[in-house]
């Protein structure tokens, strides 16, 4: 039986692979300062220790007799690194180089979130992880920062690393309240309730959304793939959805018949996103994944549920096919 750390691990995707893990016979030990993290996401027999991800004495303590790291706290919200540049920063980067630094005695394999944010704007799609690298938030910057930072830790440190870039995750216990959440928990939450949705623009802009189940799996699967290479692979569907698509998908699911209020597009905001999986499947032995119709069936299940976290539920979430 091993002992893993999970940072964030009582968060939307972090309590989805404690639960996973859990189930597998693994020991959890979750560091998660809990500002956007539930405890009833905890999974139960998970050890908690509450406290900041930057704090890098309170993150070698979390380290101590663990087999590995799933690093996946940060704070994901592209307007608080507008309005706390230097707040995000020191928990999207520094929070990171604590976890990498606190690895080093023991060599510890980490496997940790990064984000299709690293890519910018791109022109050419599907985006492969060779593309260029050029974010347009301060979170994608600081994303690719832990990507630099993980190279350093192979080549300099001997530490075994794996990142893993995220594009548009959604599931259960994405908490449409959030101001971090996505607009597929968004949407799911008001379509649910019979409640108008807005779109910006012509709704025909297009993101890749991967069920978080799927996520879960190559978190999983990274953990044996860490290397002192630092490989970096992207964590995606291959499948673009269109926002206005979206809505009427998940009114199907609900019952219901769409109601969409059209606002002017966003400055900045990109038009397309699209990821190449080919090689994280390739790499990680991971299948096909979820279908977007299946996955947010899952979603409204579970605000239909009243919104139950790992306690309530007292179950891993499991892909659904």
């Amino acid at each position: 039986m091993s002992t893993y750390l999970v940072t964030g691990g009582c968060g939307f995707i972090g309590s989805h692979l404690c639960a996973a893990l859990a189930a597998r016979g693994d020991r959890v030990r979750v560091l998660d300062d809990l500002s956007t993290g539930s405890p009833d996401n905890l999974v139960p027999g998970a050890e908690l220790m509450r406290g900041d991800v930057a704090d890098a004495a309170l993150v070698r303590r979390a380290m101590q007799g663990v087999s590995g790291c799933f690093h996946l706290a940060a704070i994901a919200s592209v307007e608080r690194g507008v309005q706390d540049w230097l707040g995000t920063h020191r928990a999207n980067l520094t929070g990171t180089i604590a976890v990498l630094d606190a690895a080093r005695p023991g060599r510890l394999p980490v496997v940790y979130a990064s984000s299709a944010a690293v890519y910018g704007d791109q022109a050419t799609l599907p985006i492969a992880e060779t593309a260029p690298r050029r974010p347009l938030s301060a979170y994608g910057a600081d994303k690719l920062g832990c990507e630099q930072h993980a190279l350093v830790a192979g080549v300099v440190h001997a530490i075994p690393t794996l990142g893993l870039r995220f594009f548009n995750v959604f599931g259960p216990r994405q908490d449409p309240r959030s101001p971090y959440s996505g607009v597929i928990s968004i949407f799911c939450d008001r379509l649910s309730r019979g409640e108008p949705v807005t779109v910006f623009g012509d709704g025909e802009q297009t993101r890749d959304f991967v069920f978080v189940a799927d996520v879960v799996a190559a978190l999983l699967a990274g953990m044996q793939a860490a290397s002192t290479e630092a490989p970096v692979l992207n964590v995606c569907s291959g499948r673009p959805t269109s926002v206005k698509l979206l809505a009427r998908t998940i009114a199907e699911v609900c019952g219901v018949a769409p109601v969409v209020n059209h606002q002017p597009a966003r400055s900045g905001e990109i038009r397309h996103s699209l990821g190449d999986p080919s090689r994280s499947r390739a790499l990680l032995g991971l299948g096909e994944p979820a279908g977007l119709g299946e996955g947010l069936q899952a979603v409204v299940a579970w605000l239909r549920a009243g919104r139950p976290g790992v306690t309530a539920e007292a179950r891993p979430a499991a892909p659904v096919r």
